[in-house]
């Protein structure tokens, strides 16, 4: 079956845009109660193609909290950067924010890309995000599929990945205007976890490649030059255009991705306009990561993230 060909499965419409990464769906409103089998399918497609798009859903805040709680239970919008006034699970993903300072000096090809909060010894098992306020242009956001980039290592690598650990943890911001505000949050609400290089993902039993240079500090009983050398060289495999998808956002468009086996980031060219861009975000609760040889991650700091 051709990839842009759509597969039909009752009302629901599920329209693969890569051969490896993102799908559309089509034929239900997210403003009501899912059936069962709409949640199914829905649950489905997101485990095949890792990130999920829908278009046209002009959600309230409520709604939206309403539809996460259908897949999960949802999180404090962040648990380090705080959360929406009135409704505690919405995180603003806004143009300007505390949580986009920046935290390097030297940017690189992978600089931005991120899984959301791998600091935490159990990240978000999925998020929804949905746009509000959007640039005529600009804005994009990228998702990678991390369980393709590890199929696509050689047997020899991913036999010795799968027996390291690293470190997750906020990074002090460096290169940033609001560094100071940035940093005192991160100081007060410390974080840090151990966690496998390579993750099983708990539903599909798939290895995931489970690393991401905005939280991974270094790896494990290796010395600092052999961690940095072999993490940049992960980073940059991950970066190959036949593992991600770049979608542009329209009104009411909506992406709800697996945090367990992807990475993610939005491009900054916004940030070279005067345009406005807002979207909202709820993410939900996941589970400690477990490695090859069935170690579960390790706390080093902070608590584990809590449903609200």
């Amino acid at each position: 079956m051709a990839a842009q060909e759509p597969i039909a499965s009752d009302e629901v419409q599920i329209t693969p845009l890569s051969v490896h990464t993102g799908a559309e769906i089509g034929g239900v409103d997210l403003r009501h109660p899912l059936t069962n089998r709409q949640i199914h399918e829905i649950r489905g497609a997101l485990l095949k193609w890792r990130v999920v798009f829908f278009r046209g859903q002009e959600l309230t805040h409520p709604e939206h909290i309403a539809l996460a709680k259908q897949f999960g239970e949802p999180t404090p919008g962040h648990v380090i950067f705080g959360n929406h006034s009135e409704y505690p699970e919405i995180y603003p993903v806004v143009k300007r924010r505390t949580a986009q300072a920046g935290n390097v000096a030297v940017k690189r090809a992978w600089t931005g890309w991120h899984t959301d909060i791998t600091a935490a010894i159990n990240p978000p098992a999925a998020s929804i995000l949905r746009s509000v306020v959007l640039p005529p242009y600009g804005g994009d956001t990228q998702w990678l599929n991390m369980a393709k980039a590890f199929d696509a290592l050689s047997p020899p690598m991913q036999a010795f990945l799968s027996s390291l650990r690293a470190i997750h943890q906020y990074r002090r911001a460096t290169d940033s205007k609001d560094k100071s505000g940035y940093n005192k949050l991160i100081e007060e609400h410390t974080m840090v976890s151990e966690h496998p290089l390579v993750s099983v993902h708990p539903e599909t039993g798939e290895k995931i490649l489970f690393t991401n240079a905005a939280y991974v500090d270094h790896i494990v009983g290796l010395t600092p030059r052999e961690s940095q050398c072999l993490l940049e060289y992960l980073w940059e495999h991950c970066l190959q255009p036949e593992f991600t998808i770049r979608f542009r956002w329209s009104a009411g468009s909506i992406a709800f991705w697996d945090n367990r086996a992807t990475q993610h980031q939005a491009i900054g060219d916004i940030f070279d306009t005067d345009f406005d861009r807002e979207l909202y975000r709820v993410t939900l609760n996941g589970e400690v990561p477990v490695g090859t040889d069935g170690r579960k991650s390790t706390a080093i700091s902070g608590e584990s993230i809590k449903p609200v």
